[in-house]
Parts: structure tokens; C-alpha cells; sequence
């Protein structure tokens, strides 16, 4: 099974991926990075990206767990010649993280890119 290292890895071979990391959201540390970052600070991005985390989380509208739906799965934002996709890694325990991707809008395919994370996410949760 994989370890951080391969996940972020794998998440680099997905098109039109430019930089990859897995962050703690409730801290903003980054716990494992690939490729480039927005900027080229990848602390910075994971501090940016776990702000908007925090954000949503703390409004329950978009959270339809407690409600009898699913949590939260993924977030998506949208930019000029980039995508930022989040997906939360969900475990049996407290998890309070989350995979995020940037990627290069000319070259990739949203819809492949959230299918792709969604199960690396699997496969960080099963190691």
C-alpha cells in the first residue's frame, strides 16, 4: 500500500497536474509535497488552501453529514489558467486532512483529475 511519498507521487502523473501536497487543515503544515506550488512556495499554498478549508467547514450548509447525507468530498476553485481541487481524506479516526492538486487548466481535465484523487485518497486511507 502506498505511503505519502507514492500517493503524491501518482498524484503527478495525472494530466495536466503541476504541483501536489497533502496538508493538515487545521494547521496549514504541509505533510507532503510534489511538483510546483502557486508562487513556488508550497507552504504558502497549503496555508492559502486550508483557509478556504476552514471556511466551508465552519459553515454547516455545506456540510450534509450531520444531516444524514455524505461529508464534505471535495472542493474546486476555479482561476485563470489554473484549477485548485481539494479532496478530503476521510479515516475511521478524526482526520483533518486533505490532498490537494493544482492544476494547469489548458491541460487538464477537471472531471479525470477529481475521479484520479478520489481514489488516491482511498489508497492514502488504506496504507
Amino acid at each position: 500500500m502506498p505511503g505519502i511519498d507514492q500517493v503524491l507521487s501518482q498524484a503527478m502523473g495525472i494530466p495536466g497536474v503541476l504541483g501536489a501536497g497533502l496538508i493538515d487543515w487545521t494547521s496549514g503544515l504541509t505533510l507532503g509535497t510534489a511538483g510546483q506550488a502557486p508562487h513556488g512556495d508550497h507552504d504558502a499554498a497549503a496555508a492559502d488552501t486550508a483557509d478556504v478549508v476552514q471556511a466551508v467547514t465552519r459553515n454547516a450548509s455545506f456540510d450534509t453529514a450531520g444531516a444524514g447525507g455524505p461529508a464534505l468530498e471535495d472542493l474546486i476553485i476555479t482561476a485563470a489558467g489554473s484549477y485548485h481541487l481539494i479532496r478530503f481524506v476521510h479515516t475511521a479516526f478524526d482526520s483533518q486532512t486533505y490532498l490537494y492538486l493544482w492544476l494547469d487548466r489548458a491541460q487538464a481535465n477537471l472531471a479525470v483529475a477529481r475521479l484520479r484523487l478520489r481514489d488516491l485518497a482511498a489508497e492514502l486511507v488504506a496504507s
